[in-house]
């Protein structure tokens, strides 16, 4: 398995690269804001060939160039059904500080090809099998993406579990009860030896969170100040 992060220009959000080896078909996920020159680089040096689009949730941050990506190749972006409208509508998903960060007028475009990510199921793309786990809370249509990895279990969380903390819920389509509701029987049912891959910050474990993340250690705290 081969894996590499872009991260992208503006939130400290990771954008990945996730191909079986070198020189083959590749996914993308979660392409943020500023990713692209980053992208080609990978795909030069990698010889990889993009063939779709995984989006672990429709936030902007990690959506922003979905479009450029899926349209240059004339490949297909996947997006939980929960979080569909805010690939349309991005702004629909977006604190009032966001909104008017961006000067309430948003660079962006929609792709032209989107599929419907299966809820637990298994899909293969690109020589790569994805289990599909739908984690609400942070947005109706948050997932987490595993997938086997090099020697142990991989997860990309996106905003739902990140090193120390969880994602926030605050935002329009945040639900605490439902974030509760992933952690418990999304999360904390991982093996201890899966790797995450957040959507920010650094990479972790099952392991690692499950002793020291307080917000697994006490999940009646689901309501964090900080976070994305």
């Amino acid at each position: 398995m081969l894996i590499a992060t872009v991260p992208a220009a503006a939130f400290d959000e990771n954008c990945y690269v996730v191909a079986a080896e070198p020189g083959q078909e590749c996914l993308v996920i979660d392409p943020g804001i500023g990713v692209l020159d980053q992208l080609e680089e990978v795909f030069a040096a990698r010889r990889l060939h993009p063939a779709a689009v995984l989006l672990t949730h429709g936030h902007l941050d990690h959506t922003f160039s979905v479009a450029p990506v899926c349209g240059s190749r004339n490949i297909t972006a996947y997006v939980h059904p929960g979080d569909r409208e805010l690939l349309a509508d991005p702004a629909k998903g977006l604190s009032t500080q966001l909104t008017m960060l961006f000067g309430g007028r948003l660079p962006y475009t929609e792709p032209e090809r989107v599929e419907p990510l299966p809820d637990g199921g298994p899909i293969e793309v690109a020589g790569v099998r994805v289990t599909v786990d739908h984690a609400p809370g942070h947005s109706a249509g948050s997932v987490l993406l595993r997938m086997p990895g090099r020697d142990e279990p991989v997860c990309f969380s996106g905003d739902v579990l990140f090193a120390g903390s969880i994602g926030r819920t605050d935002l329009p389509g945040g639900d605490p009860a439902a974030m509760v509701a992933s952690l418990r029987e999304k999360v904390l049912t991982l093996p201890d030896e899966t790797v995450v891959l957040p959507g920010h910050g650094p990479t972790t474990t099952i392991a690692r969170e499950r002793v020291g993340n307080p917000y697994l250690q006490d999940l009646a705290r689901v309501a964090p100040e900080r976070g994305w």
